[in-house]
């Protein structure tokens, strides 16, 4: 068994001197026990308090991470689709072009 050390006022140790230290500790152990419980659920009840003052910012965060998140999904949808009709124009742009640069050699073969 592990030692345990226990550092008390003179006066008190004097009016222990004589006891039965085993059965005093013995009697005041579900006192103890019921105090640090008691310490532990006020400890938990702050920290829960502290995270359910907390949710309300943290769910706000989330919803403008969602707005964030859905523009930037409609910002990418219209860029691809932008970049699409830009490809085509392209294509039609270098087709016109070709036509043109074989319309000037046939005219400067003439």
């Amino acid at each position: 068994m592990n030692e345990i050390r226990i550092v008390l006022p003179c006066e008190k140790f004097k009016s222990l001197k004589g006891r039965d230290l085993e059965a005093l500790i013995k009697e005041h152990l579900p006192k103890v026990e019921e105090m640090l419980k008691a310490e532990r659920e006020e400890i938990l009840g702050e920290k829960v308090k502290a995270l359910e003052e907390k949710l309300p910012e943290m769910e706000s965060e989330l919803e403008e991470l969602r707005e964030f998140y859905g523009k930037a999904l409609r910002d990418r949808e219209f860029m691809v689709a932008e970049r699409n009709r830009l490809r085509e124009e392209n294509k039609e742009l270098r087709k016109q072009l070709e036509e043109k640069k074989k319309e000037l050699e046939k005219f400067h073969k003439s």
